[in-house]
């Protein structure tokens, strides 16, 4: 089986490399960028994707929908840092066959990793508890109503992108990404970017360093 693990954190790589060392004929394949984890897949085709949503330069949820349209079978498993109902609701619609954070026990995290690959689904318990729970107990969320590509334009935004990089980095002209840019803010009863950056910020949107890796 090869796997291909997507996260700009080395060490993360590192802790993913050492936990799949007991798996049998495993070959993993590294990428720490967007760019770089497209670049692998069109190259070796890997089995299962291991994929970060927060990366330098084109973010998590953008990556699966292009995965997606290169292969539309590809199994893809997030492990990120971002654990709330948001990141993981906009995945699973992209195409994520499985969702755990990297809080995630390392059994936990190979059964996951082992289901995905078996062409299932997994979500970590402690998130779907919380997804069954976040539509009954609590009022909408205020990012509801975005999009995935919505949320990569304000990941971007809080990375300070101006709009042509912004445009540059999703591959669209720059009177789209000042559209959604500014439909974004309608949706969100924003006057200006600033406080879509805010918002954004808020709501967990920007990225997050990692410390040490869950896995061991």
């Amino acid at each position: 089986m090869k796997i291909l693990i997507v996260d700009d954190h080395p060490i993360v790589r590192a802790g993913l490399r050492r936990l799949l060392a007991a798996e049998p004929a495993v070959e993993v394949v590294e990428a720490p960028s967007g760019k770089a984890a497209l670049s692998a897949f069109r190259g070796g085709r890997p089995d299962l994707v291991i994929l970060d949503l927060n990366l330098p330069d084109i973010g998590g949820l953008e990556i699966i929908a292009r995965l997606k349209i290169i292969d539309p079978e590809a199994r893809i498993l997030v492990l990120s840092m971002h654990d709330d109902h948001i990141h993981v609701t906009r995945a699973l619609q992209a195409g994520a066959a499985g969702y755990v954070s990297k809080t995630i026990p390392p059994d936990e995290l190979l059964e996951a990793i082992r289901r995905v690959a078996g062409g299932r689904t997994y979500v970590e318990h402690e998130i779907a508890e919380e997804l069954v729970f976040s539509g009954i107990r609590t009022p909408p969320h205020p990012l509801d109503n975005l999009s995935s590509r919505d949320l990569e334009i304000l990941r971007l935004l809080t990375q300070g992108r101006n709009l042509a990089q912004i445009a540059d980095a999703l591959g669209i002209g720059y009177k789209t990404a000042a559209n959604n840019c500014s439909q974004i803010k309608a949706k969100l009863r924003a006057e200006s970017t600033a406080d879509l950056i805010r918002i954004a910020i808020q709501h967990g949107l920007a990225d997050r360093d990692v410390g040490p890796s869950p896995v061991r």
